[in-house]
């Protein structure tokens, strides 16, 4: 499997992730990704969007996605104190 390289690209990788992101987790358009980009400041192309979303897709959606922390251990007691039991055998 290749590395993601974003070499030899007019934007930064951030920039690239964030608009493949838009693309796949809310099957937006790419000219309404170009205007979300355009918001923050950002010119970019639908049709620069289309290629990344192909280039960059598979490789993106291939890469294991982050995991959440664990939760605190405060929060984990506080929830074994709230746990009653609701019937006992003898």
């Amino acid at each position: 499997m290749r590395t993601l390289s974003f070499k030899r690209h007019r934007f930064p990788a951030k920039v690239i992730r964030y608009a493949v992101w838009l693309y796949f987790r809310f099957t937006l358009s790419f000219r309404d990704i170009e205007e979300l980009l355009a918001q923050r400041g950002i010119e970019v192309s639908y049709e620069t969007i289309r290629c990344w979303t192909i280039k960059f897709g598979p490789q993106i959606a291939r890469n294991p996605k982050r995991r959440r922390p664990m939760p605190s251990p405060r929060w984990l007691q506080h929830r074994l104190k709230a746990h009653v039991p609701v019937a006992r055998r003898r």
